[in-house]
This record gives C-alpha cells, structure tokens and sequence, in this order.
C-alpha cells in the first residue's frame, strides 16, 4: 500500500477551473474521504490521482514516486465505478479473474487468488453465476473484487455505493469499512454523502466549487468548522446561524446578541463587523430562565429525540430535544448555549474566528 500526497493540484477545462490549487496528504492505509456536493470537483481530484484526468498544475506523489502526469496504467491503482462496470457477458469468477489473466498470470495462482478475495468478501457461492441476474449488493461486492484481486498501490472509489438502496447502502457501508480495517489498504473515496463519510472516513476532505474548505478527522470537522459552507453542509439537521453585528477583544470570551450575553471560546484576535454565532441543533438546551427567547414554530418527533424548530430575533433556529421535554407550537421559550460548543464566523468571508476551538484545523488548502 502507499502514502499519496497531492501539491498545488489544479485542473482547468477551458476557461473553467474544476480543481484550485488542492494540497493534501493521505497516510498510507488510511480511509480517506473526498466530500462535498455535486460540481464540487472531488471526482475530477479522484480522477486525477487513479490518472484518469492529467493535472494542468501541480504534482501527485504515490508512493514516493511523482506520477502527476503517467497514464493510469503506470500507477498501480484500482477503481471501483459507481455504476459497478462488469463485464455482462462473464459469470463472478471470470469477472473477478479478468485482470490476472490480462497479465499472464498462470491459471493455478488466478485460481487461489479469486479464491482469496471470494472468502473475503463472502461470495463463495456465486462465483459460478451470470453477473446480470445478481442483486446490487453482490454486484458491488464483486466489483470490489476485482479491484482487490491485484492487490494494488491504492484504491479509487467514485461513489460506489450510490446505485443502492438505503438498506443496502448502509449495510455496504460497514462491510466496507470492515473490508478495509482488515486488507489495511490506502482508499480514497469519492461521496456527497456526508453521513456515508463521517461513518467510514478516517480523514476527510470538504470540497465546494473547486476549492478545499477543510481537511481532518470527522469529529474536527463536525466540531471545529472551519466555514460556514462546512458547517452548514455537515450535519443533519445542519449548524444554526445567529446573525449580529458587534465586536469581540482578543482573549474576549463572549458576544452580545438582543441585549444577552452568550459565552464563546476564547478569541485569538480581535474582530469588530458582521458576525455569526454557530451551534448544532443538539447543543442547544430549552430554558424558562433563559434571557433569549425564540418562538416554537414547529416540533417534528423522532422517537427518542425531536427537533423543535424556532423564531429568535437573529434567525430561524432548529434545537434536537429529548422527546419528553415540552415543546408546544406558538410558546415563547428561552434558549441557552454551552459555549464550549460554539463557533463564531465573519459574516463577509464566512470563516471561522480564530479561538481556542479552531486553532490549528483550519483548511489546509
């Protein structure tokens, strides 16, 4: 397997520029996820790692080894499709043999690799099926396969579970993951979906128009958001917004909103314009005695949980409940924060005000 460190990667079609100047690095074995909404630029970032796109700028390092611009045959990578790209015409066993066969390998050694992979994946007994008649799941099991069978540098994945149903979605999710726990392989994985990567990702990348808004582990991004494009895409229900105008000391440890005070964590530089005070919706508690109030317009129940969602005088507001607490539509409630969980945000960049929560996980592009 391979350590993979992207530098200055860039990819112009045209006049349009898909990927900006992109700088990261992936640890050899690690989980590693490229996320962020359609359009984003993340599969042409895949892309042009497997070498299925050249870089107009910039270098790619697999290995140790600078491949930016060697065609994808040079690289020693697998791709597993979201669309599973079998070939229809050859049952599991030929499917899955193909690529040894492609390079002389002798029949013997094909034989007790496909073998290999088949126990590992769990799909002993249809290796002798057409791959036309399989379930999604088996289909995408014995794409893997294949890609496994060569025992490569690294793996590409371009939203391989997409075509499935949620059911099997989730269930793939996990043997994924597990596959990787035990095979150790370096993977990058290609998805919009940012419950699918928070689950499976060791380190994720959040992409938006071409540009890297942050780079860590799951639990710093979902805590520490870098912008509110991060913030706001992790998540569900997503971060709340507070809006206000107003200014904070360096080592200042709380802003004003409607006349209440609100603790933050420490600032490290001063800041006086539009600011944004963020919150998830669990961090947020329901309190008589708060000074903040917010009307209750809506309460959907989750069984254990509910969301109650509000009016407050900077902004419409969704708070995750226990399901026994009341809540009832048109009451005036009080709001109250742990500042330790807060984020503040200039309202003009839409990054995150250096503190005590975010120093050192800002985006690393």
């Amino acid at each position: 397997m391979a350590e993979i460190v992207i530098h200055n990667l860039r990819k112009d079609f045209g006049d349009f520029t898909a990927v900006q100047s992109s700088s990261f690095k992936i640890e050899d074995g690690e989980f590693f996820m490229l996320l962020g909404p359609s359009g984003c630029g993340k599969t042409t970032t895949l892309r042009m790692i497997a070498g299925l796109e050249l870089p107009t700028s910039g270098e790619i390092y697999i290995d140790g080894e600078e491949v930016g611009q060697k065609p994808a045959s040079q690289r020693d990578i697998a791709f597993v499709f979201q669309m599973f790209a079998l070939y229809p015409h050859m049952n599991v066993r030929r499917n899955i043999s193909y690529p040894l066969i492609s390079q002389g390998m002798k029949r013997a050694r094909v034989r007790e690799k496909v073998a290999e992979v088949a126990r590992t994946l769990g799909i002993e007994d249809i290796l002798d099926r057409p791959v036309g008649g399989l379930s999604g799941g088996d289909r995408q099991r014995v794409a893997l396969g294949r890609a496994i069978v060569r025992n490569p540098k690294a793996f590409m994945m371009d939203e391989p579970l997409g075509a499935l149903d949620a059911e099997f979605r989730e269930r793939m999710a996990e043997e994924l993951r597990a596959l990787h726990d035990r095979m150790g392989a370096t993977t990058v994985y290609v998805t919009h979906d940012q419950l699918e990567a928070m689950q499976m990702g060791d380190k994720i990348v959040v992409m938006n128009h071409g540009v890297i808004e942050q780079f860590g582990a799951p639990q710093d991004i979902y805590d520490k958001p870098a912008t509110m494009f991060v913030a706001d895409f992790i998540g569900s229900p997503s971060m709340n917004f507070l809006r206000f105008h107003g200014s904070i000391e360096a080592g200042g440890t709380s802003v004003t909103l409607h006349h209440q005070a609100f603790a933050v964590p420490e600032m490290r530089e001063p800041f006086d314009g539009d600011m944004v005070l963020g919150v998830r919706p669990e961090h947020i508690r329901l309190s008589d005695a708060a000074g903040y109030r917010a009307e209750v317009e809506a309460v959907e129940y989750l069984g254990t949980t509910q969301i109650v969602s509000l009016k407050a005088a900077n902004g419409e507001v969704k708070a995750r409940t226990p399901s026994d607490q009341p809540a009832r539509v048109g009451e005036t409630v009080g709001l109250e924060f742990d500042g330790r969980t807060v984020t503040l945000f200039d309202n003009q960049t839409g990054r995150a005000l250096r503190s005590d929560l975010n120093e050192g996980v800002l985006s690393h592009g």
